[in-house]
């Protein structure tokens, strides 16, 4: 118990100190490079997505407080899990590991879109009117602790290595905040890109205000898995520049607060 706690409070040190230097180089990037122009409504929407990444942080360290890494540490002390029972060499377990985490988390995301009273839950990061990286921060409580049990029992059943589980959980927090950065990239740039990670172009069509749309691209850090399991959509209906962002019955001023995003998973079902 104290390997796994050490490994958990060195890995949470790590990533909050790439948390936070990512995201202040990203709100930079955006305020030089703008993708989409004009009020982004910031100080009323920054006011409760940031919080919103506190009380998530507080809610997986009281109700889930081993974390992804420590479960992989506990695992990787008893040798659990396909990998060890396949002895597989660490860096083809760690490289293994990571890419099926990450298609984990692909499938995750297509079961809150599918399964309705999951849908409720993700709506709140949906319901956010515009696009920067502080909406890849704007989760509810309740989807974050579920998301952390998902990777917790993937983990296990892989005995995903450690260090292969801290550098997915880095990569993952970094990437969702690159490709949900309201950025201007050159199109040859994003092209390249998207070839192989997630860009804020491509995710971008996934917050459209059409269900079309935003049942499509669902990757968060690899780009392959739209590919390959057919959720692809290169570009949206509308210039990516005036496209409509967020969901219908969601977008008054008073929905955009944060206990009103606290609740919104009570407020009936709709798409």
């Amino acid at each position: 118990m104290t390997l796994t706690l050490d490994w958990s409070a060195q890995a949470g040190a790590l990533r909050a100190g790439i948390f936070a230097g990512v995201l202040v180089l990203l709100l930079a990037a955006e305020a030089r490079w703008p993708r989409r122009a004009g009020a982004m409504r910031r100080g009323l929407r920054w006011g409760a997505n940031l919080p919103l990444v506190v009380l998530d942080a507080l809610a997986t360290r009281l109700l889930v407080p081993l974390g992804a890494v420590g479960v992989a540490a506990w695992a990787q002390a008893r040798g659990i899990g396909l990998l060890p029972a396949l002895h597989a060499a660490p860096l083809a377990a760690g490289a293994i590991a990571f890419v099926a985490l990450d298609g984990v988390i692909y499938w995750q995301h297509r079961l809150f879109h599918g399964v309705p009273v999951l849908w409720r839950l993700h709506r709140v990061h949906h319901s956010d009117v515009e696009f920067d990286a502080t909406t890849a921060l704007r989760f509810h409580p309740g989807e974050i602790v579920l998301s952390m049990g998902v990777k917790m029992l993937a983990v296990a059943a892989l005995g995903a290595p450690v260090a292969a589980v801290i550098a997915f959980e880095v990569a993952l927090n970094a990437s969702a905040m690159f490709n949900h950065a309201n950025v201007r990239l050159p199109p040859a740039l994003d092209a390249a890109l998207r070839r192989v990670v997630v860009t804020p172009d491509m995710h971008r069509v996934h917050h459209s205000v059409l269900r079309a749309e935003h049942d499509r691209n669902y990757g968060f850090n690899l780009a392959w898995w739209d590919r390959l399991f057919g959720t692809y959509t290169a570009q949206p209906r509308d210039a990516h520049a005036v496209m409509p962002i967020g969901l219908d019955h969601h977008r008054a001023d008073p929905e955009q607060r944060l206990w009103a995003l606290l609740r919104q998973p009570l407020d009936p079902q709709d798409r």
